[in-house]
């Protein structure tokens, strides 16, 4: 059995930004669109008018305070509320492909290692912009790697399940080099005029290289233990899949085919079952939670991860202990987590301790112990 470990990271960042401020402004100029054009109905009480969104709440209820795009336009358009993309060749490098490879690149250069080094490739993301061929195999081939690639999706939790995966193949052989990527466009996934999670989502992509600790040329971080969980529940969903033109009216624009939630469920019971998880699993690893450098958790929620770190380490922890970067970067889905380890681990020493963990639709939950190993 081989020793896994974290040997690189890497987070590409989109160059255009969307403010509170800026969000607010579109949306509720949509709101006024749509209130106007429905005047008759909502008076008559067939529909209820739509109301306007303000900064203030949107960062009393998440702590997010921009987020990051790859379209602004399409997105602050009143009379659009999402991205718009060029459609691409057959030929050409798809958008997520494109991300992924240049989150791969700095993840690469940041564990002095090629293409040439690398066996294997999973694209974990909690939506894909095709069915087939795998995003991963297109990815493996952009960055001229041999070996085979896969894709995986479990939603927020996609990037731990992700290293679950790598790390077990790294143990038993089957591979001595995994590059893990993240490609999360939510922006197309999001109901921006939706007042209730307009606010929530942002683009980047991550990557983590995963390979034998033997083979590390520099810092690494060994992988002590990895848990995984899952349990069903509607309360975060989309219904969007390819047997949907095979339905009456599937093809119009509904709502249920965007992200949805109910937030106040989701809140009360996600934060139980991440933190019995996360302390379970320290337990067993013989690991206290003050023996813990730091938590880099899943960035969704200020108030959700508060809550969390607080059972966890028995008392709130600090802003060192569990850093957020949701202000920034708003909700990324399954790259939150590893955004904050990556911008957050350089200050670690051989021995030190940290749990990356990530949550969201399924339920599911993901949990991994790292130690820092040094060079």
């Amino acid at each position: 059995m081989h020793q896994p470990a974290i040997t690189g990271t890497g987070v590409f960042t989109p160059s255009q930004i969307i403010t509170n401020d800026e969000l607010v402004v579109a949306f509720n100029a949509y709101v006024d669109l749509f209130n106007a054009e429905h005047a008759d109905a909502i008076a008559a009480g067939d529909i209820p008018a739509k109301t306007h969104s303000n900064a203030d709440f949107i960062f009393a209820a998440s702590g997010i305070e921009q987020r990051y795009v790859l379209d602004k336009e399409g997105v602050l358009d009143p009379t659009r509320m999402f991205p718009r993309f060029r459609e691409r060749a057959d030929d050409e490098p798809s958008l997520m492909a494109e991300i992924a490879v240049k989150a791969a690149t700095t993840a690469l250069e940041q564990a002095g290692r090629t293409a040439g080094d690398v066996d294997a490739v999973i694209c974990a993301a909690s939506n894909m912009e095709r069915a087939y061929p795998a995003m991963a195999v297109e990815i493996q081939q952009l960055l001229g790697i041999e070996g085979f690639a896969f894709d995986m999706n479990v939603a927020c939790s996609s990037a731990t399940f992700g290293i679950q995966q790598a790390a077990d193949m790294i143990r038993s052989g089957s591979a001595r080099s995994v590059l893990m990527v993240n490609p999360e466009i939510t922006s197309g996934h999001l109901e921006w005029r939706d007042r209730d999670c307009h606010f929530i989502f942002g683009d980047v992509c991550t990557a983590v290289l995963i390979e034998r600790a033997e083979d590390a040329t520099g810092i690494r971080f060994d992988i002590v233990d990895t848990r995984l969980l899952t349990q069903f529940s509607s309360n975060i969903r989309n219904n969007n899949g390819f047997l949907r033109r095979t339905r009456p009216y599937g093809v119009e624009d509904r709502r249920d085919m965007q992200f949805m939630q109910e937030g106040r469920k989701v809140f009360k019971q996600v934060v139980p079952i991440v933190a019995t998880l996360m302390t379970a699993h320290l337990a067993d690893n013989g690991i206290a939670p003050e023996d813990l450098k730091r938590m880099w958790l899943h960035q969704a929620n200020k108030s959700m991860n508060d809550l969390i770190g607080k059972k966890v380490m028995g008392r709130e922890p600090t802003r060192d202990e569990q850093p957020n970067i949701l202000q920034d970067y708003a909700n990324t889905s399954s790259a939150g987590s590893i955004i904050a380890f990556s911008k957050h681990s350089d200050d670690f020493e051989p021995g030190d301790l940290g749990v990356i963990c990530s949550f969201g639709a399924g339920y599911s939950v993901g949990s991994v112990i790292v130690r820092c190993a040094g060079a």
